[in-house]
C-alpha cells in the first residue's frame, strides 16, 4: 500500500517537473525574444538627437542613470545584461556623446565602448594672438579660460613644452584641430604646441642661426611680418624691409607692435592712431630699438619662412594701399609720396 502511494507521488511530481520545465523553457524563450527585440530595436524613434556627457570616474550604474535620464535605456535590467554580455561595464570612455533614438541599445553600447565621443573642429588662423586662440577654444567650451591664460605664462609648464620664453605667444601653431570636451586645458595646449614643433624643422633652425636670429627673435620677426600682411607673396618683401632696417640700426616702426599691449589686455584695435604710436610699451617699435622682447602673435608657416628668407631687395619702407597689398620704397622721399597717395586720411587722434 505504501509503495503504491509513493509511486503515485513520484508520478505526480514527475508530471509537475515536466510542466515546470516546460514553463521555464517558455519563460526563457519569451524573455530571450524580448531581450533580442530590446537589444536590436530603436530605443525611441521620437528622439532625433541627444547629447550625453559621461563624466570622468563615473561607474557603470551612474552611467546607466545618465543614459536613462536621456531616454536611451528604457529597460535597465536588460541594459545591464546587454552591457555585461558586451563587456562594457568597465570600458566606457568619459566624454560627450551624441545618440539618436533610431539607434538600438546594442548600437548605443557599442558606441560607448568604442569611445566615439563628440569632437569639435577648431580652426586657428595665421597670425592671431593668444587671446584670439582662447576665444576660439572657449566658443566650444574646450578650455577653462582662467587656467588657459595662467598656463600661457607659467614658466614651469612652458618648460615642459620645450618653450624657453616668458609667454606661449608665438608657439600656438595656426592649424585646424580636432578636440573634445574630455580633454583638459593642458592637453589642448599640448596638442597645439606639439604641432608647432612638428612644423619647425632642423633646417629652419639652422637657417635662423645662420642669419643671426635666436628662436625667440625668429618667431618675433615672423609674428610682425604676419601681422603686417596676410598676402603670402608680399611677406618676403615685408621681411626684407625689416631685415634691412635691422642691419642699418633703424627702428622697425611697425604699427601692430604699437598696439600689442591692447591686444594683450583684450581690447584689439581696428585702426591704429598716431597716439598709439607714441605709447611707451615694451613692444612698440616706434620707440624701442631692434625687435620687441617677444612675438606679438602666432605666425603661420608662410610668415616663418619669410622671416628666414627675405627677398633680395633694398626696400626700407612700405605703406598699405588699402587693398591688402603694400607700396614699397627704398628711400624716404619715395615713401612720403606713397604715404601722401595712400594714407592721407590717417587719423591724428
Amino acid at each position: 500500500m505504501q509503495m503504491k502511494i509513493i509511486k503515485r507521488i513520484l508520478k505526480t511530481a514527475s508530471v509537475h517537473r515536466r510542466e515546470t520545465a516546460l514553463l521555464l523553457i517558455l519563460v526563457a524563450t519569451l524573455t530571450g525574444i524580448a531581450f533580442y527585440r530590446y537589444a536590436t530595436s530603436p530605443v525611441d524613434r521620437f528622439i532625433v538627437m541627444k547629447t550625453v556627457d559621461i563624466p570622468k570616474g563615473a561607474g557603470f550604474f551612474r552611467i546607466t542613470e545618465i543614459m536613462n535620464d536621456a531616454g536611451l535605456v528604457a529597460n535597465r535590467p536588460f541594459f545591464w545584461l546587454l552591457a555585461l554580455g558586451k563587456g562594457a561595464t568597465r570600458q566606457i570612455r568619459a566624454g560627450e556623446y551624441e545618440f539618436t533614438g533610431s539607434q538600438s541599445p546594442s548600437e548605443i553600447l557599442e558606441k560607448l565602448v568604442r569611445g566615439e565621443i563628440k569632437s569639435y573642429t577648431v580652426m586657428l588662423p595665421e597670425d592671431i594672438t593668444v587671446n584670439d586662440v582662447a576665444k576660439r577654444l572657449l566658443a566650444d567650451k574646450l578650455i577653462n579660460e582662467k587656467e588657459f591664460m595662467a598656463l600661457t605664462v607659467d614658466r614651469e609648464f612652458l618648460g615642459s613644452l620645450g618653450i624657453d620664453a616668458e609667454s606661449i605667444e608665438g608657439y600656438l601653431f595656426p592649424e585646424t584641430y580636432q578636440f573634445d570636451r574630455s580633454m583638459t586645458t593642458r592637453e589642448v595646449i599640448r596638442i597645439i604646441v606639439r604641432q608647432f614643433w612638428k612644423e619647425i624643422t632642423p633646417e629652419m633652425r639652422k637657417r635662423a642661426e645662420k642669419i643671426g636670429l635666436t628662436l625667440n627673435e625668429w618667431l618675433t620677426l615672423a609674428s610682425i611680418i604676419g601681422k603686417e600682411s596676410g598676402n603670402k607673396d608680399e611677406k618676403p618683401l615685408i621681411s626684407a624691409v625689416f631685415h634691412n632696417r635691422l642691419k642699418r640700426g633703424m627702428k622697425l616702426q611697425s604699427d601692430p607692435t604699437a598696439v600689442y599691449h591692447l591686444e594683450q589686455a583684450g581690447t584689439p584695435v581696428k585702426k591704429v592712431l598716431r597716439s598709439h604710436l607714441k605709447m611707451s610699451t615694451p613692444h612698440n617699435t616706434y620707440l624701442i630699438d631692434g625687435l620687441p622682447p617677444g612675438p606679438i602673435a602666432n605666425p603661420g608657416i608662410d610668415s616663418l619662412r619669410a622671416a628666414l628668407y627675405p627677398a633680395n631687395v633694398n626696400y626700407l619702407y612700405f605703406v598699405s594701399k588699402k587693398d591688402g597689398t603694400h607700396e614699397f620704397s627704398s628711400n624716404f622721399d619715395a615713401h612720403n609720396r606713397s604715404v601722401s597717395k595712400y594714407q592721407t586720411n590717417r587719423q591724428k587722434k
